[in-house]
């Protein structure tokens, strides 16, 4: 069974890894195709939080979400095979055209393709991103994040300012952080320590106590 699992992770990762052009985002739609919606090996708010992970820390969002994904399904082995699948495709292509570089891009036919890969890989992105926000949990306070987030994003590129994305998602990080923190406060000020709702049912099951 585990053998199985793990040829799966490296087959599936491979094919991600070597049908699609543009980047670690336009790889996180093809991921959540096949993870998600194909083999149903996490729902789609995992997802989510791996997508969050892997941008939040060191290396390729794509090969972070490849590790997370297999080390969930198999451990390190599954991240191993998760992770050589999604680069073995890559560095091959990659290896072979730096190989044959000028001429290929000299073959009129192969430039104009990729100037059409450049337009797919834009509605990739932008299909990731459609899909992310619909996910989004319906609250006032992450639309906020979210639409405050892109507007500092189009300025900052609008204006070339130097401001690093890390810096925007620390800012983003610590605003959830402190309303959390207000929110856990007053969902205690009344010293029950009970969730809010908690105090209601527990009226109601004695109330029907009562009556009985």
């Amino acid at each position: 069974m585990k053998r199985h699992i793990l040829l799966d992770l490296l087959v599936t990762f491979m094919k991600i890894g070597l049908f699609t052009f543009g980047g670690g985002y336009a790889m996180i739609s093809m991921i959540e195709s096949c993870c998600v919606e194909k083999k149903k090996w996490i729902s789609h708010d995992d997802m989510m939080n791996i997508t969050v992970i892997a941008e939040s820390t060191p290396g390729p969002i794509a090969i972070n979400c490849a590790t997370f994904m297999g080390y969930e399904q198999a451990g390190f082995l599954g991240a191993l095979a998760a992770t050589v699948g999604i680069i073995l495709p890559s560095f091959g292509v990659i290896y072979g055209i730096s190989m044959l570089l000028d001429n290929v891009l000299e073959i009129t036919w192969i430039a104009n393709a990729f100037q059409g890969i450049k337009i797919a890989v834009g509605i990739l992105i932008l299909d990731v991103a459609v899909t992310m926000i619909k996910k989004m949990p319906k609250k006032p306070m992450a639309r906020l994040i979210m639409w405050v987030s892109f507007a500092a994003m189009f300025f900052i590129n609008m204006f070339h300012l130097k401001f690093s994305s890390i810096g925007l998602m620390m800012a983003a990080a610590a605003v959830s952080l402190a309303v959390f923190a207000m929110g856990g406060k007053d969902s205690q000020k009344d010293g029950s320590g009970w969730p809010e709702g908690a105090g209601e049912k527990g009226s109601q099951g004695t109330k029907g106590g009562e009556r009985k």
